[in-house]
């Protein structure tokens, strides 16, 4: 049974939790991983790139000179796109990128990359994290002293902490979000995966059901 190693707040490892085998313990499908990586990626362009034709480019009119006798070669128009400052031959447009994603290949390529980081041992919980008030050093030693400062890391929290989001926000190489708001794409570009206690409980009760 796979299993994680469980930190206390200063960063001493104190035991090992075992992990729910219908969450952390399938065979990664790789080709689902695929189509939601594509998907993601591609819901992410905004659409707004746009260039002039050479009707939309100022210019224009008049022609530059006069058909033959120049010993130069034929112009029509100086919006033409073989002219510095003309229009676009093909100029890209607006547009709707955006893919739907079926709820059920979200899960299951979710469970894929929490089964395949958790199989490489890469999976770390922290017992509990409290905070007075945002301490970004404390954050980073206690990182430092569990083995992942420098590493690219995906902290996940149980809730909404204003105190500990300002405390990790700062820290290079993390991110930082809800256990309920995990995407696949989160876990395929984290070299570990940190989450509190209560983080895990949520994950479990919510994708694990």
């Amino acid at each position: 049974m796979l299993s994680a190693a469980v930190f206390d707040q200063e960063g001493n490892e104190k035991d090992t939790l075992a992990l729910k085998e219908e969450l952390f313990g399938q065979t990664p499908h790789l080709p689902t991983i695929h189509q939601y990586v594509k998907a993601y990626q591609a819901n992410q362009r905004q659409g707004t790139v746009k260039r002039k034709t050479r009707m939309e480019v100022r210019g224009g009119g008049a022609k530059p000179w006069r058909q033959k006798g120049t010993g130069r070669a034929r112009a029509g128009s100086n919006t033409s796109p073989l002219w510095m400052g003309g229009g676009r031959a093909f100029p890209p447009r607006p547009g709707d990128h955006h893919v739907d994603i079926p709820r059920k290949m979200k899960r299951k390529a979710l469970i894929s990359a929490l089964s395949s980081v958790a199989v490489e041992s890469r999976v770390k919980i922290i017992e509990e994290v409290s905070l007075d008030a945002p301490k970004t050093k404390v954050m980073a030693e206690l990182f430092d002293r569990m083995g992942v400062g420098g590493s690219r890391v995906l902290f996940l929290s149980e809730g909404k902490d204003d105190s500990l989001h300002r405390s990790v926000r700062n820290l290079r190489n993390l991110v930082h979000k809800r256990a309920c708001l995990v995407n696949p794409y989160d876990l395929l570009t984290c070299d570990f995966l940190v989450m509190t206690r209560k983080a895990l409980d949520a994950l479990t009760e919510v994708f694990a059901a």
